[in-house]
């Protein structure tokens, strides 16, 4: 009788502590037989090879920072380590490495190792443009800026406007001497970037800068003798007194021995909200198919925020857009409506409908905070962007993609090449002794007028521990269509802070290679040697560099008299004879601070080598005409230059 009466008064309450139980258990992520888990396994080898010192490193644990930001000089610390792949020495491969070194804030050019003694290792830096002390580099970018047929060099800093470093005409080996240090603005300014891509925002042509920025512009972060209070977040997550993102416009450029590069400040386009949160990533890419590629911004303490395009050439118009929220839907995932730390953003589409879905990562530490990471899958419906509405849905849960650590770089590949995409994540935070974590979640529970003053913040000095000990991430699609974390099975399950991902093809054997650009640590190259050896389709689409160019297709890479410039937000399709479609662009520096080179690969898997596949490419050309062509093309590696008509 007792029982009767305990259970009619509580049973709402039990069943929905049942409720909230069941359904926990039901969101811990799964895993796969053991026997399916070793074979998925089996299909990955990476060979890592340490990526030298810079000559005159030296190691240095923390920054000088401003005197209000003393008590957290190993947070301010915390960010700089970025890589980017590319082709630097002109041999047609991308197996040249940009690296930014935090320990002693240098920024690094280098054959990648293994693939030769090319040329000697030197340093970019900005002399005899200003630097000092209060500056230091935040990422790079490989590509050709001044559209000469030659890769230059774009450093991004704390403290100071962008650098470019233009290869000087006729110069053969890439030396200190063969590049001119040139401000990409007119008025030198102190910013602080920490993000940076390239893309043809007005649709005219030429590739413009997106730089997305953290402390607010002109603050004296780096500066040891400054007075005053540095300004920090004004909300745990709904902060816009950030940095101004910045949306620099293409205007001109020359080449020859004193090459010169120009852009224009057209920031204004974006409102205060939406260029003030506090980016630590950017992603550029055309989601709707109209040739203009829109803006992700991937935002700490603060909304991310998705941006549609309505530019014309020569004037930059952005619309924000916003998902839409269901009665099963939280509010953290609805598409601009998080509260999450956004630290990594990445394009690819990956449900195959032909559209880029976005990934990106947040903090999802184990037993510390659980925000989960974002995969904005594609509803396919882009009309309604032009109604303010982001056509995209949460499916990160479903499909294994929320959970791994302190996330920054994030990106989607085909390292085995059987046609799905691996998702690699760069994860933790600070390494220390002592863990911190409680005081952080003090701090993240307080009231936020104590955020936006230093002096509020616990002590994060050298020796804390923030998730410093957290192994990247390296997920692989399970037969029940759900991604898992193998990077312990791999060979990648040592605890390392890392930043960035930097994925390229660096050999030419057909396999991408990875390089992570790590944090207080020395940062490793990672040779794909996988034992399987699938089909796949690589290209180099490049833009002419002379007009009435024909359009040439060559196997293999650039070389000899085919030279172009890479053509950044081309997209090439590749049907498949089961019926399915892989796509992707051409990415210009999407992420965190890990940059892909400049080309598509897509894994074909048992596909035969001399069948042929039907590829659709659409590109802007360098009038800003949209313009596609269709051509069959055997699996390996191709270079198209993207001119009129058709030459073989």
């Amino acid at each position: 009788m007792r029982s009767s009466r305990f259970l009619s008064r509580h049973g709402t309450l039990l069943a929905a502590i049942l409720s909230v139980v069941t359904l926990y258990g039901m969101t811990l992520p799964s895993k796969p037989g053991a026997g399916e888990e070793a074979e998925m396994a089996a299909r990955f080898r990476f060979t890592p090879l340490a990526i030298p010192r810079p000559a005159g490193f030296f190691e240095r644990e923390v920054r000088s920072v401003h005197p209000s930001m003393e008590r957290i000089s190993a947070w301010v610390s915390a960010m700089g380590a970025a890589a980017a792949l590319g082709d630097v020495d002109g041999d047609g491969l991308p197996n040249d490495l940009c690296h930014v070194e935090p320990r002693s804030d240098q920024v690094h050019v280098l054959p990648v190792p293994g693939t030769g003694e090319r040329y000697a290792p030197f340093l970019l830096t900005p002399a005899p443009l200003p630097y000092d002390q209060t500056m230091a580099p935040m990422g790079c970018l490989i590509a050709d800026l001044n559209l000469d047929g030659s890769m230059d060099f774009l450093v991004y800093y704390w403290g100071r406007t962008p650098v470019a470093f233009l290869r000087r005409a006729g110069t053969i080996t890439p030396t200190p001497a063969a590049y001119r240090a040139v401000e990409v603005v007119e008025k030198v300014e102190r910013w602080y970037s920490n993000a940076a891509t390239l893309a043809d925002l007005d649709g005219d042509g030429h590739p413009d800068l997106v730089l997305g920025n953290t402390y607010p512009d002109d603050s004296p972060l780096l500066d040891a003798q400054a007075s005053g209070v540095m300004v920090m977040p004004e909300s745990t997550s709904r902060s816009a007194n950030g940095g101004r993102n910045r949306l620099l416009l293409w205007v001109g450029a020359t080449s020859g021995d004193t090459p010169t590069l120009l852009y224009r400040d057209a920031s204004a386009a974006l409102s205060e909200e939406d260029s003030r949160g506090w980016t630590l990533a950017v992603a550029a890419g055309d989601l709707d198919g109209d040739g203009l590629p829109e803006l992700y911004f991937a935002n700490d303490f603060g909304p991310d925020r998705l941006l549609h395009n309505r530019s014309v050439p020569g004037h930059l118009r952005f619309a924000r857009l916003h998902g839409e929220k269901g009665f099963f839907t939280p509010k953290s995932f609805v598409l601009g409506q998080d509260s999450c730390k956004g630290m990594g953003a990445e394009l690819a589409d990956v449900n195959g409908d032909g559209r880029m879905d976005i990934h990106v990562s947040n903090i999802s530490s184990t037993w510390s905070l659980q925000e989960g990471h974002f995969l904005w899958l594609s509803t396919g419906r882009v009309e309604e962007m032009r109604r303010g509405l982001a056509p995209y849905v949460q499916g990160a849960e479903r499909l294994g993609l929320s959970r791994s650590g302190w996330g920054w770089d994030a990106k989607l590949a085909d390292f085995d090449n059987d046609g799905v995409l691996e998702a690699i994540q760069a994860t933790g935070f600070v390494k220390g002794r002592v863990n911190r974590w409680p005081e952080l979640q003090a701090l993240g529970t307080a009231n936020d007028a104590l955020l936006r003053d230093p002096r509020n913040w616990p002590r994060f000095q050298p020796g804390s521990d923030i998730s410093g000990h957290e192994p990247n991430a390296f997920f692989v699609r399970a037969r029940d269509g759900r991604y898992h974390d193998l990077a312990p099975r791999i060979g990648l399950g040592d605890p390392v802070v890392t930043r960035g991902i930097a994925i390229a093809d660096v050999d030419g054997d057909g396999d991408l290679d990875f390089v992570l650009a790590n944090q207080g640590e020395d940062s490793t190259f990672y040779r794909n040697d996988s034992p399987q050896r699938h089909a796949f389709l690589g290209l180099n689409l490049l833009l002419p560099l002379h007009a009435g160019e024909g359009l040439r297709v060559l196997a293999g890479h650039p070389g000899g008299d085919l030279r172009g410039i890479p053509a950044i937000g081309a997209e090439a399709s590749v049907r498949l004879p089961d019926g399915r479609r892989l796509t992707a662009q051409v990415d210009g520096g999407n992420g965190h601070s890990g940059k892909r080179a400049p080309q598509l690969h897509f894994g074909l898997g048992r596909l035969p080598a001399d069948r042929p596949l039907d590829v659709q490419i659409s590109w802007r050309d360098p009038a800003g005409r949209m313009q596609t062509r269709s051509l069959q093309l055997r699996p390996g590696w191709h270079t198209v230059l993207l001119g009129k008509g058709l030459e073989t």
